[in-house]
């Protein structure tokens, strides 16, 4: 079957980037112009996905307004000739069918997955983590994973080469190699001790999923802080049948870390037209 869904984690509080993250989703906070969640958006719409599902929580009511019509901001835009402004605002609103679920308490990216059992059926999915934002040319990152879910038709997860150093921050997984850059997993570890990790194939926010993963997650038991992990359902669900990796190409920026979120600031503006040759000339003038 086709992947149409796309599924979005947004409900989580935000604490690493409190006092900005009190009052508005992080999801919400801007990448030069543009809201991190609508990067991650448009990877998905550029990557065939017609169906945008995103799960949110309390105080996520601005995620709602911003890929909703806005027919005031709309009319004062044409009335004042800005069509190029007006141009954008609508861009956002057309996107894609964006529906939304609420998950009514912060349980674990497991349990905001089986939040959007009914919504999804029994269709394979798409699930992207909003903290990852991966620059990726010329296919996106979830389109090389739907490539490899048509080519092989099994879950499939993204992954990259981490530092063994870092590795007690991720999800990782032990593989064998297929082709390419394409790896069959054979176990996945969470979090391990650098030197007893499988690989440094560390897996990242996005994956592509079968619908038999929601029997899976509502028969996991929560961890010892009380939440659903994914990683443990993905354990068994490649217990179960093939699971696929792909060590994807591009860049991935890691915006849920302060320092990560400000590598992509800048980077991002260096790549806008508009902005790179007078930004370029204020980086120099810092005489970093």
């Amino acid at each position: 079957m086709n992947v149409c869904k796309a599924v979005f984690p947004a409900a989580g509080l935000g604490t690493r980037f409190l006092p900005a993250t009190k009052a508005q989703p992080k999801e919400m906070l801007p990448l030069v112009d543009k809201p991190m969640i609508q990067y991650v958006v448009e990877e998905a719409v550029a990557s065939g996905l017609s169906e945008i599902i995103i799960v949110t929580g309390r105080g996520k009511r601005a995620i709602e307004d911003h890929f909703d019509a806005a027919f005031e901001l709309e009319y004062y835009l044409n009335d004042r000739g800005k069509m190029e402004e007006l141009a954008q605002i609508k861009t956002i609103s057309e996107l894609a069918s964006v529906s939304y679920v609420r998950q009514k308490e912060p349980l674990g990216l497991g349990h905001a997955i089986l939040c959007v059992r009914s919504l999804v059926g029994d269709e394979p999915f798409s699930v992207f983590l909003g903290d990852d934002i991966i620059a990726a040319a010329p296919q996106p990152c979830m389109r090389q994973l739907l490539d490899v879910f048509e080519r092989y038709g099994g879950p499939v997860l993204a992954v990259e080469r981490v530092p063994r150093e870092r590795l007690q921050q991720y999800g990782v997984i032990a593989a064998r190699h297929v082709a390419g850059n394409v790896y069959e997993i054979r176990d996945l570890v969470e979090k391990p001790r650098p030197h007893e990790a499988p690989s440094e194939l560390a897996i990242i926010g996005r994956y592509v999923l079968t619908p038999d993963v929601f029997a899976i997650l509502a028969e996991t038991p929560p961890d010892g802080r009380g939440e659903i992990q994914l990683t443990d359902a993905l354990r068994t669900l490649s217990s179960r049948r093939p699971m696929y990796a792909v060590a994807f190409e591009g860049k991935r920026f890691d915006t849920g870390d302060k320092l990560g979120f400000l590598k992509a600031t800048v980077e991002f503006a260096l790549a806008r037209p508009d902005l790179a040759d007078d930004f370029r000339a204020y980086l120099k003038s810092l005489r970093l």
